[in-house]
């Protein structure tokens, strides 16, 4: 903990998924899925802990065991209700900002992590601070810290689609939150290294074969897709789920 303010990292996880189920446990270069978000959130500058949130169903005992596997904290919800399952991460492990993450993005860059959480200590009173407000990096560097007295509000009044996509209602309307984002040059929003499909496994698999078994840097991923349009065209056609679907 620094400065007395305490930040943890939250990534959600589970087995289940519509288009590419068992995906956060699949093997990648040495270490699943999940490890590799684990491991960038561990070595994030001002992270305090790394918690993985996933669902208290029996399917999820094995996301549990290898959150456990690879040092994470572990906390356990309803399977539907991601807003609750970091409600309980908070309960169980406080502080004072979390730093929500998806075990999807296995490339995730802990320079992000660390930059949100540089953000928020210098400005405590921001209420959320995100890489996707304004998107200018790739789909899978996503990172969103967001004010411990604020995720509480949103798991008591969150609704709908809002208790599965956790942050949205804030994004969505900002007003009543101060918030701002982080954002880089040259952006490349465009491109793709998020895990949802088979095309997402097999680009990934490509980048993970070219730079080597390391925690994500945005700016390598970047220059190795600005070279390579051959694997920008893996998944160029996948198409982001939206909210609600």
């Amino acid at each position: 903990m620094r400065d007395g303010l305490g930040v943890n990292a939250v990534i959600q996880a589970r087995s289940s998924s519509t288009r590419l189920p068992g995906k956060v446990l699949r093997p990648l270069a040495g270490r699943s899925v999940l490890g590799w978000v684990v491991r960038a959130a561990a070595s994030a500058p001002g992270v305090d802990q790394v918690v993985v949130a996933t669902s208290d169903a029996a399917d999820d005992d094995a996301v549990a065991e290898e959150a456990s596997r690879c040092g994470a904290l572990v906390a356990r919800g309803p399977l539907d209700d991601v807003v609750a399952r970091f409600g309980v991460a908070l309960a169980q492990y406080p502080a004072d900002a979390v730093i929500r993450l998806t075990a999807d993005c296995p490339l995730v860059d802990p320079a992000l992590i660390g930059r949100l959480a540089a953000v928020w200590r210098a400005e405590p009173s921001l209420d959320y601070v995100s890489t996707t407000l304004v998107r200018t990096l790739p789909r899978g560097f996503d990172a969103e810290l967001v004010r411990a007295g604020v995720l509480a509000e949103q798991v008591e009044s969150a609704s709908g689609p809002d208790r599965e996509h956790v942050t949205s209602a804030i994004y969505r309307q900002p007003s009543p939150y101060s918030c701002t984002g982080v954002v880089v040059s040259p952006p490349a929003e465009d491109l793709r290294v998020t895990l949802d499909t088979a095309e997402d496994w097999e680009l990934i698999s490509a980048v993970v074969a070219e730079l080597g078994d390391r925690p994500g840097e945005w700016r390598s991923v970047v220059s190795l897709l600005r070279s390579r349009p051959d694997l920008v065209a893996l998944n160029a056609h996948v198409e982001q789920k939206k909210v609600g679907q």
